[in-house]
């Protein structure tokens, strides 16, 4: 098993030279010798699975350290060694920071080893379970994704497309895409399950929709919130997926759309992303949606104007490759209708691949024609 990583920050060279003589042996041990060196090492060094940091320091005391290091390393167990005895510090590290362990001055080497032990093994705990969350969380996913793709292949082309949209979008606003924009964009049409066969069909087409359609298509996603909703965890997820079809309040927002709260940000990109693609299927070219877009969203920032317009600059998000079938893998888009030796569509452009998909190419009766095929890999 790779050697645990403990960072060990405090003024005092002694105290330093006595925790790696101490730890060295069983930890891979670093220390700094001021709560700003430390959060340096954090962030050149890191991750670690414990951090232990003297409350009294030159600069920054330990609760102001451990606070910062809890925002940057939130899953490192911090924990605070100090000969300080006030007790207003000690709250303020205990609330701010989070510690996992208080330690006073003197500590003998066994209750120290003790704490540091824990710790670790605390941090272990947390990783397992977040490494087991995150495997069911995606095949949960991944499962509704393949249900919709079955019961609804037009929808699930749209959770495609509108994925491709917000990525686009966040990569020209200059954010990662969050892990809850990207799951919200997934399980965006979860809810078009309900849908009467052939809606979507004629949504997409251009016809009116009768006022009892109208109806049912404005609830979809409502519907996906509520099922989203009874996934641990995903209540922010739930809540940007039921205002997908809800226009912000951009009044009530800061200009800087980067001092935004990161939900509403992502909750306005799922939002543009998905009126977008309603009226580029509709057949409007992109200036013409993009028109559309400023004049029923009073206020819509620049920012978000100008991450609209870098959607179709494919190359910004998106590295089109020809790969054989046993090449691709789940995730990746069907840039060209995929026909099979009969005649008949295996796969339309704009799809993107499951993991049911790829077993019917690749065991199914009807064969490609084209040996490689045209696919978008999200760069």
């Amino acid at each position: 098993m790779t050697q645990a990583r403990v960072l060990f920050v405090d003024d005092e060279p002694n105290v330093l030279a006595s925790a790696r003589r101490q730890f060295r042996k069983d930890f891979e041990v670093h220390t700094a010798d001021s709560g700003a060196a430390g959060l340096a090492t954090l962030a050149a060094a890191g991750p670690f699975a414990v951090v232990v940091s003297d409350m009294r320091m030159p600069g920054m005391n330990g609760a102001e350290f451990l606070a910062e290091a809890r925002r940057v390393a939130p899953d490192t167990v911090r924990m605070i060694l100090s000969g300080q005895s006030d007790l207003d510090a000690a709250i303020a590290a205990v609330n701010d920071g989070r510690i996992f362990r208080f330690l006073t001055k003197p500590c003998t080497s066994d209750t120290l080893r003790a704490a540091v032990e824990a710790g670790v093994a605390q941090h272990r705990l947390v990783q397992a379970e977040q490494e087991l969350l995150g495997k069911t969380l995606q095949g949960i996913v991944g499962t509704l994704t393949d249900i919709l793709g079955i019961a609804n292949p037009m929808a699930r082309q749209r959770t495609s497309r509108v994925r491709q949209y917000a990525a686009a979008m966040a990569a020209a606003l200059g954010i990662d895409m969050p892990w809850d924009l990207r799951l919200a964009t997934l399980l965006s049409q979860l809810g078009c399950i309900t849908l009467p066969a052939g809606l979507l069909d004629r949504l997409y087409a251009g016809e009116a929709l009768d006022p009892v359609e109208q109806q049912q298509y404005a609830r979809h996603p409502d519907v996906a919130a509520q099922l989203v909703a009874r996934i641990p965890r995903l209540e922010t997820v739930a809540a940007m997926i039921g205002r997908q079809l809800t226009p912000a309040d951009f009044a009530g927002l800061p200009p800087d759309v980067h001092a935004w709260d990161p939900a509403t940000l992502s909750t306005v990109i799922l939002h543009v992303a998905t009126s977008l693609d309603e009226r580029l299927i509709a057949g409007e070219q992109p200036a013409t949606a993009l028109r559309h877009l400023q004049a029923s969203m009073p206020g819509l920032p620049d920012p978000i104007a100008e991450a609209v317009r870098a959607v179709h600059q494919h190359s910004a998000y998106m590295d089109t490759v020809f790969m054989a079938v046993g090449e691709l893998s789940p995730g990746m888009v069907i840039d060209e209708d995929v026909l099979a030796t009969d005649g008949t569509t295996l796969l339309a452009r704009g799809d993107e691949l499951t993991r049911q998909q790829l077993a019917d190419l690749r065991g199914g009766e009807r064969e490609a024609v084209s040996p490689r095929i045209r696919v978008l890999i999200p760069a």
